[in-house]
């Protein structure tokens, strides 16, 4: 039998690690997929988690999405995190849920999934990371480590050197975002990131199967070269 392929294994790990390849669905930036249909195509194309991110809406289509997402994930044992939403993470058992420097605080939600769940932050600067890391994150995402669109008021670009500042510090996963593209997966991993976090480099892109595919061998051609 052939040794699983390290794209393999990133699909295959228990739902309690952190993955590499995150990929957030999206419906702001583009109408053309539904959330489970980004989802599918980014799993297929190799991502190890996913991420439902949608700031606007009523909660009951957004139940409606993510629920159709839970489902595609359960089928291919991929973990599903929800970006900022503590209630809609409960709602549907997701195995995580993201958050950012204004919404619940770190220890609110702790207290409240009591370890059921993966709890990731963001963090833009180490006095940011170094203080989730303290009070019990599962993972940092950090960043913007590039100059990114997706963000109507972007903070200031941090850089690979921030990045390794902070990366070489922290006990837990560094999950880099911002601007990440399969070129720079390289660079991003060799400055202490566990993995990436990807949006609109996915989601407006031709074929985002093939898109994330790309993603998803130059992580593995990243971690073949460590």
């Amino acid at each position: 039998m052939e040794p699983a392929s390290t794209q393999d294994m990133m699909m295959t790990k228990p739902m309690n690690e952190i993955g590499r390849l995150h990929i957030l669905t999206d419906y702001y930036f583009q109408q053309r997929f539904s959330h489970a249909e980004l989802a599918e195509r980014a799993i297929l194309g190799g991502a190890d988690t996913i991420q439902f991110r949608q700031k606007h809406g009523k909660i009951r289509d957004l139940l409606s999405s993510l629920n159709q997402v839970r489902e595609v994930c359960r089928q291919a044992g991929v973990p599903l995190i929800v970006n900022d939403r503590l209630d809609l993470a409960l709602a549907v058992r997701a195995d995580g849920v993201h958050l950012g420097q204004t919404d619940l605080p770190l220890t609110s939600v702790l207290e409240i999934v009591e370890g059921r769940m993966l709890v990731g932050i963001t963090a833009p600067d180490y006095a940011a990371a170094h203080r989730a890391e303290s009070q019990g994150a599962s993972y940092i995402g950090f960043g913007p480590v590039y100059a990114t669109k997706s963000k109507s008021n972007p903070i200031k670009v941090q850089g690979l050197g921030a990045l390794r500042s902070v990366a070489d510090k922290m006990t837990i996963p560094v999950i880099a975002i911002a601007g990440i593209t399969p070129k720079r997966c390289p660079d991003v991993l060799s400055h202490g990131a566990h993995g990436v976090a990807v949006m609109t480099s996915v989601s407006l892109s031709e074929n985002p199967e093939a898109t994330c595919r790309l993603f998803a061998e130059a992580i593995e051609s990243s971690l073949i070269v460590r």
